[in-house]
């Protein structure tokens, strides 16, 4: 386990997240925003999303099953190899892949 996930897990076994929850209510009725997070889209997400394919059709487009989309797209795998080039291309020029849909 890298170094970086275990102080996450460490920190999160600490947390009370139903209070943490709690609160938010709390405060979004009370008209105060809580904190605020932004989650950047990893490499996978981004090349889907330019694209403007939903999970389903991404996965059909890369004959791949929507799970392993997912895993991809969560972080849990990654792809490699030949999947890995496509997406860079998919990336950089994302009508490639519509066209090949439709051929």
């Amino acid at each position: 386990m890298p170094l970086n996930e275990k102080k996450l897990r460490a920190r999160d076994a600490r947390r009370d997240i139903g209070k943490e929850l709690l609160q938010a209510i709390r405060d979004v009725k009370a008209g105060r925003e809580g904190a605020r997070y932004q989650v950047e889209a990893n490499d996978v997400v981004a090349a889907r999303l330019r694209t403007g394919l939903s999970q389903q059709e991404f996965a059909a487009a890369l004959q791949i099953s929507p799970r392993t989309l997912q895993h991809w797209e969560q972080g849990k795998r990654r792809p490699s190899g030949a999947a890995a080039t496509l997406l860079r291309i998919v990336a950089r020029h994302p009508a490639v892949l519509r066209s090949a849909m439709t051929a």
